[in-house]
């Protein structure tokens, strides 16, 4: 099996993917070249690059860009002289780097979305789904918002973020809960839902545009990294590409926010 085989795989299985213009391609490294073991991980920063490296691992599968930049990866390349180091560090390892973003966003039961909502605590098929149909509403009994609040943050320390921005009245009574992840977290989108709390990402939401609208308009929003929301994702995608190619070896590298919260005494 191949990175290019694997690709195939989910493109004859995901009829919303358009090969032509879809970011699920080989970014870097020989398509066709035999893997035994892989690596699953959210990103492939250079770090994770090191450490599959280190694994001697042949492919490594990754959710989001190597090279910053959401589509035309390579043009990063042409022109950033990092990038060019980085790629050489990739070919040097001999390194296949395989991006499975727009099958796996959608993927049902248990793609990007539908696992962030499982890791929650959120049970069952969702009330409501978005148009672009990665945004879901869950109906769950009233509860205080910043009680959900602080639920969401017991299940993501686990993840490694025990803190979650919380934005609104604590104290409202919620019980239709908007998730999305990654940049697709529109609180409009929410809004039309009928959701009365949302549940947003750090990529894809902004303070003074749509949070404060929300907060304004009375829905309270949690906003957590954009990694933690589909790192829950990539445990079923490494599981799933293990079930699928049982010749290759897959393990899930971990992703953890990049950044910590500093204080004035820290």
């Amino acid at each position: 099996m191949n990175a290019r085989g694997i690709r195939e795989h989910f493109l004859a299985r995901c009829d919303w993917v358009e090969e032509a213009g879809t970011v699920d391609r080989v970014i870097a490294g020989d398509p066709g070249r035999e893997a035994k073991s892989a690596v699953v991980t959210w990103i492939a920063s250079f770090d994770a690059c090191r450490q599959a490296a280190r694994k001697k691992a042949d492919l490594l599968v990754t959710h989001e860009p190597t090279f910053w930049k959401h589509a035309n990866e390579m043009e990063q390349v042409e022109r950033d002289a990092f990038a060019r180091e980085k790629l050489r560090f990739i070919e040097e390892a001999g390194l296949t780097i395989l991006r499975i973003h727009d099958s796996w966003d959608r993927f049902p039961d248990i793609g990007i979305p539908f696992a962030w909502a499982e890791f929650l605590g959120l049970q069952g098929p969702p009330a409501r789904v978005g148009p672009s149909r990665y945004q879901h509403r869950y109906d769950i009994e009233p509860v205080k918002a910043g009680e959900f609040a602080r639920r969401v943050a017991e299940r993501t320390a686990g993840i490694g973020e025990p803190m979650v921005q919380f934005i609104g009245d604590a104290g409202k009574i919620v019980s239709r809960i908007g998730i999305g992840t990654g940049c697709c977290c529109s609180p409009l989108v929410y809004e039309e839902m009928g959701c009365d709390l949302y549940v947003v990402c750090d990529d894809g939401s902004s303070y003074w545009r749509y949070i404060q609208r929300s907060v304004d308009a009375g829905a309270p929003v949690v906003r957590v990294h954009h990694g933690t929301s589909e790192e829950p994702g990539m445990v079923t995608l490494a599981r799933y590409l293990s079930g699928q190619f049982p010749g290759v070896r897959f393990e899930h590298l971990p992703h953890r926010p990049c950044y910590v919260a500093v204080g004035k005494d820290a």
